[in-house]
């Protein structure tokens, strides 16, 4: 079968069959197939959309086209959590030592960097000596000596989504709904999750922009999920600004070292006890007294013992003093007086992915000192010269006026006061949107 007729056949707005997707997942995966092929298939699929059939047949041969490793089987009581991927979202990093300090076990896949969102495991390898790269032996004993196993998605999981996902970073088809839907869940139930979590973020910083396409993505995620035996449960937050006040790597570990020790980031620490109360609720514990077992965790300590626990037995050194720092600093700061009307968030990341927070370019390396900081957030007064945020730079080339200047604009400012948004939008089963 000519792979050829296939990428025509969905060019052209046909269905596509399950031999067919057979073929483009297993030859993504194993390297028959080009990369240009494959790319003209991604971008017909991102033009022209595929049915819940052929999503559902493409997230199967994807999980075909590697090892599955079953840690739900292994671990039933260990909880995975996603991101749809979103700016300043520093979720995870806390989201996993606090279930740990808590005694909910995780066991969480971790991706990195995609468009202008920057990515957990690049997060976590800003902490020197920080592995990933488990095995699932390996990972099976992190999660006994730790509670948490944070991966890596490994050379032999889900092959044609490891290809893939890097190919959609660099061809412009993040957006398409299948192929998010399939990404996500052939890596999460070839890893074998039996619980997950699911942040579906909507905004001007999501890859869904509207409340209803996130809903559209979560409630495609869950339909999936639980069809195949997972236990899952889907929130939709709100990505209208940055979550977090960092964008980078070495800097979003700092901010939730500071949710981890009882400060931070409130809307960080307000979306992150979100999604560890349904953690907490799909692994059968108690929900009248779970915002007081989270919030006490936080509180004296446990929670950042946890996240120290979990660095070393990854390989990484836990002391905060040796993540990198950016080697200069510039201060952008508001041109008029007024008030945050609204963000560019996706605007903010891309400077954060130019400053070398993220790839431009399938190879390029992350420069953990870079990123930027963000100090207002919709509905703040501001006056002129305030800073709205930081620009770190690290060691890649860029230019810095140009960057001052998409930070500054990415601020809207006006003369009435803005209401912020809400954060929580609700879960898929409240939502009507």
């Amino acid at each position: 079968m000519s792979f050829v007729e296939a990428i025509i056949r969905k060019r052209d707005g046909g269905r596509l069959t399950p031999e067919q997707l057979e073929q483009f997942a297993l030859g993504a995966g194993s390297g028959e197939l080009p990369p240009e092929q494959l790319a003209a298939m991604l971008m017909a699929i991102c033009i022209r959309g595929m049915d819940a059939d052929e999503t559902r047949w493409l997230t199967e041969s994807m999980i075909r086209s590697g090892e599955r490793w079953q840690l739900g089987a292994a671990r039933p009581d260990a909880v995975d959590k996603h991101s749809t991927g979103g700016v300043g979202d520093t979720v995870s990093l806390v989201f996993a030592p606090l279930l740990a300090a808590v005694g909910v076990p995780v066991a969480m896949m971790a991706g990195r960097g995609l468009g202008h969102s920057q990515g957990t495991v690049d997060k976590l390898e800003a902490v020197p000596g920080f592995r990933c790269d488990w095995e699932r032996d390996q990972a099976l004993a992190l999660i006994d000596r730790v509670g948490v196993a944070m991966l890596a998605q490994t050379k032999r999981i889900a092959q044609a989504d490891r290809v893939l996902y890097a190919l959609r970073d660099v061809t412009g088809t993040v957006l398409s709904l299948p192929l998010i839907v399939a990404s996500i869940m052939s890596k999460k139930l070839a890893m074998g999750a039996a619980t997950l979590v699911l942040d579906v973020k909507c905004g001007r910083g999501a890859f869904r922009h509207t409340p209803a396409e996130a809903l559209e993505l979560a409630r495609a995620l869950l339909e999936l999920g639980r069809g195949m035996g997972v236990r899952c449960e889907a929130i939709l937050t709100d990505m209208n600004q940055p979550l977090g006040p960092a964008l980078g790597t070495a800097c979003e570990v700092r901010e939730a070292l500071a949710v981890l020790g009882g400060g931070g980031s409130a809307p960080l620490r307000e979306a992150t006890l979100a999604l560890a109360r349904i953690a907490l609720s799909l692994a059968g514990r108690d929900a009248t007294t779970a915002d007081q077992v989270l919030a006490q965790a936080l509180a004296d300590g446990s929670a950042l013992a946890a996240w120290e626990r979990l660095v070393e037995a990854h390989g990484g050194d836990p002391d905060p003093e040796r993540l990198a720092r950016p080697r200069l600093r510039r201060e952008v700061t508001a041109a008029r007086s007024g008030f945050i009307t609204g963000v560019a968030a996706a605007d903010l990341g891309w400077v954060a992915v130019d400053l070398g927070a993220g790839r431009r370019s399938r190879d390029e390396a992350i420069d953990h000192g870079a990123g930027l900081l963000v100090h207002a957030r919709i509905g703040d007064r501001v006056e002129a010269g305030q800073p709205l945020g930081t620009v770190l730079i690290g060691e890649r080339p860029v230019d810095i006026e140009s960057a001052e200047r998409r930070v500054r604009d990415a601020f809207e400012i006006g003369d009435e006061p803005a209401e912020p948004p809400a954060l929580i939008l609700g879960t898929p089963d409240t939502l009507t949107t």
